[in-house]
């Protein structure tokens, strides 16, 4: 019933906004392409297309008329390949540029005794006309990956690019930025925090490619800017039923699963995918002891894909995902026998229609509907709190966006709406009244509601001149929640090609217009808060308005080895930040004045140096955040010192200074390959409210042992990784490929985050090992 109530709320829209002609899209492209022989006629053919900028290749056979439709490219500069036999070899050149389908007719030649390849073709190393850095995650690397702990795979890609890291418990930080990521799912922005422990994730398997972005934004994405992460889900195109199975398991009694089924006749195209997992290692572990750590995850998806005719497509789509899992404790908490749980479930449903108007005009409308549920549940023996929790949002999102080619530009426009209604139900009960203020209430329940509504529209044009791109775009956007904003924000991206040099020069600007979280908002703004104590500062959280600065470059050496370097800046006012409701692990945001991030960063790709390929990238960030707090609910202590500081900055809290991931590959035998990396960083800093005894004695000489006190500095963190892949089956129709991983062999015992009693500290995992089997059809 949900399904048809989205499909049909849909198509009224759509209705009402076009007179049936249907608009708005995603970021990637499509290629219509034709086989013919000499006299005009279709062939049958083998065909291949490639792109080494993003991280592309893929084999297709081309029906009994010679027809062939390539959807889900990430734009770029592509290699089309065509074999027959009787007929030489030919390649050419493609270009996708936007979501209009590109077609092209190859004709393919006769076979002679002198002539077997008919090459026209263009290096796809590099794409000569993208004016900013674009990071891709192509199939390979998505195959290849060290294996992660459940609710964590996508997240663990992301990471290895430049520019990202974690702290605790799997929270993806780009640029220093905290809360400020968006995850795009076939098009279909999700704002809120995907970690985890905060909602649900979408299995790594589940995907084609994904484009990572941190400059150089389009104007088309908004509301959180701190980093963008494209993901394209997969869509298969030949005939038939084709399918995956990957069974995967290891350390820490860790077991996970993912089937997937795809059945493709005719016009029509119906995939189903389910996994599922379980762990006693979820969360990061707070002591090295890892007390109450597992947690399960499950996920089941379905979509319908039907071309109506050449000019509409439809594509309808359906996601259930729950993950349930424990709360690590400390060793106070453990001793005293507390056991925290939680949960997040999420139901969402999609559709979008999309219309061709001409060879240069094309629309497409998308919604979804989608609701999120998040609980935490504590014993009775829980200390020094006993906190409940039960959050949930219904959110309804539309978008329609129009395209047009036109000589050398691509002009696109479009309009948002997104409609998130909150309900926040919490209570806490205090169980040991010594480590609270004096005055605090023993209890307390709370219960709010309120709609959170964001509209936005937007216009940007993609121009061509020689080898010069620019991209340039302007925002517009609508904030109600606590307050009623709005923010208008040009976006422009300039990129130079030296064709003799091989080499892209490019420099970006974007203003950023960014609403807080509302994560536990509605309880961080109540006034039930003044009961919490005497002494308290409550201020309603300003959106964050900023702008980001980039310069950078990404040269090729001949076809084998590609480098990007960056240097940015972001200046940004009403910071954005977190902090936590007494000691429930309960987070809300909050705001400081202002804050000011700059540094380099730079990708090394190997694409094939003989059988040896991979990356190694390196970021220098500094972050430093000003007073005074603008925004956010603040006690005690904590409020005194929030009103008295008024000036003066300090380091944020993902002022990683040195950051170094690094990953080969290399191919010992046609069936059998070799993989090893590192990652390192120079640590984090911290604050803790007592000295170096009280943390030996709550967290033991381990722990400590790894944070420098003098400097407030945890100490740097190094793991290395290594794998070994087999094809035990290989064929045409069928694949069988096992992998064995092992993690963090070097042993090393690596804080993440330190931040003292009951405040939330992470260690990464120990040395560990996993086995997969990956099957597919």
């Amino acid at each position: 019933m949900r399904l048809l109530w989205i499909v049909e709320w849909a198509l009224g829209v759509a209705v009402v906004a076009g007179g049936g002609r249907l608009l708005a899209q995603v970021n990637t492209g499509e290629l219509r392409l034709r086989v013919t022989d000499p006299a005009g006629l279709g062939l049958k053919a083998s065909v291949s297309v490639a792109s080494d900028a993003s991280q592309y290749r893929k084999m297709f056979e081309s029906g009994l008329g010679g027809d062939l439709d390539v959807k889900n490219l990430p734009y770029g500069v592509y290699l089309v390949r065509v074999e027959r036999a009787g007929f030489a070899v030919r390649g050419e050149s493609v270009e996708v540029r936007s979501s209009l389908p590109v077609e092209q007719v190859i004709v393919l030649s006769v076979a002679s005794l002198t002539t077997s390849v008919e090459v026209n073709a263009v290096s796809t190393l590099i794409d000569p006309y993208r004016p900013s850095t674009v990071m891709q995650v192509g199939s390979r690397e998505i195959e290849d990956r060290v294996s992660s702990l459940p609710g964590r795979s996508v997240q663990d890609l992301v990471n290895s690019q430049p520019g990202w890291l974690y702290e605790g418990n799997g929270v993806l930080h780009p640029r220093g930025s905290e809360y400020q990521t968006q995850v795009v799912v076939d098009g279909i922005p999700l704002t809120d925090n995907r970690s985890p422990g905060m909602g649900p994730e979408i299995e790594a398997d589940d995907l084609e490619s994904a484009s990572v972005y941190t400059a150089g934004i389009s104007a088309e994405y908004g509301r959180k800017m701190g980093g963008v992460i494209e993901l394209n889900t997969r869509r298969e195109t030949a005939a038939g039923v084709h399918g995956q199975l990957v069974l995967a398991g290891g350390s820490y009694d860790t077991a996970q699963g993912y089937a997937r089924v795809q059945d493709v006749w005719g016009r029509n195209t119906l995939g189903v995918s389910a996994s599922g997992s379980m762990s006693a290692h979820y969360l990061n572990p707070v002591v090295p002891e890892n007390f109450t750590n597992r947690g399960t995850t499950g996920d089941f998806s379905a979509s319908f894909d039907r071309d109506l005719t050449k000019s509409d497509r439809l594509r309808l789509s359906v996601r259930h995902e729950i993950s349930r899992y424990e709360i690590p404790n400390e060793m106070v908490q453990q001793q005293a026998g507390q056991l925290q749980t939680g949960d997040n479930v999420e139901t969402m449903g999609t559709v979008r229609y999309q219309h061709i108007f001409s060879a240069d005009r094309l629309g497409t409308v998308a919604g979804m509907v989608r609701d999120n549920a998040k609980d935490l549940v504590s014993n009775l023996n829980s200390t020094p709190i006993n906190a409940t929790q039960h959050n949930q949002f219904r959110e309804g999102y539309f978008k329609a966006t129009y395209t047009q080619h036109h000589g050398r530009q691509e002009f696109k426009a479009g309009v948002e709406s997104d409609s998130a209604f909150l309900h926040e139900d919490f209570s806490y009960r205090i169980t040991d009244p010594t480590q609270f203020d004096p005055g605090t209430p023993g209890s307390l329940v709370f219960l709010a509601h309120r709609p959170d509504l964001e509209q936005s529209g937007f216009v940007e044009d993609l121009i061509r001149l020689g080898g010069w791109t620019f991209s340039l775009g302007l925002r517009w956007d609508h904030y109600q929640l606590l307050l009623n904003q709005h923010g208008v924000s040009p976006r422009v991206s300039v990129g130079r090609y030296l064709k003799a040099m091989n080499m892209t020069l490019h420099g970006s600007y974007d203003r950023v217009y960014q609403t807080p979280s509302f994560a536990n908002i509605l309880i961080s703004n109540s006034s039930q808060i003044e009961a919490l104590n005497s002494e308290f500062l409550r201020l309603p959280v300003q959106p964050s308005r900023g702008n980001y600065y980039e310069g950078g470059v990404t040269k090729g050496f001949g076809d084998r080895v590609v480098v990007d370097a960056n240097v940015y800046r972001r200046d940004v006012r009403n910071f954005a930040d977190d902090d936590q409701l007494l000691n429930t692990g309960v987070a809300y945001p909050i705001a400081f004045d202002r804050a000011a991030i700059y540094g380099a960063e730079t990708k090394v790709s190997l694409v094939r140096v003989g059988g040896l390929s991979g990356f190694a990238s390196y970021s220098y960030m500094v972050g430093k955040t000003w007073f005074p707090v603008t925004g956010g609910l603040f006690l005690g202590d904590n409020a005194a010192a929030a009103s008295s500081q008024t000036s003066g900055h300090f380091p944020i809290t993902q002022d990683q200074r040195n950051t170094l991931r690094t990953r080969l590959r290399y191919q010992v035998a046609p069936r059998l390959w070799v993989a090893g990396g590192a990652n390192y960083g120079s640590g984090l800093p911290f604050r803790y409210g007592g000295d170096q005894a009280d943390a030996l004695a709550q967290y033991g000489s381990q722990v400590v042992g790894r944070v420098n006190f003098e400097r407030g500095r945890i100490l740097p963190s190094l793991t290395l990784n290594a794998s070994l892949g087999v094809d035990l089956y290989k064929h045409d129709k069928a694949t069988v490929r096992f992998q064995a991983d092992g993690d963090n062999l070097n042993g090393r015992l690596n804080v993440i985050d330190f931040g003292g009693l009951f405040s939330g500290n992470a260690i990464g995992p120990a040395r560990s090992f996993a086995l997969r089997l990956n099957t597919s059809f």
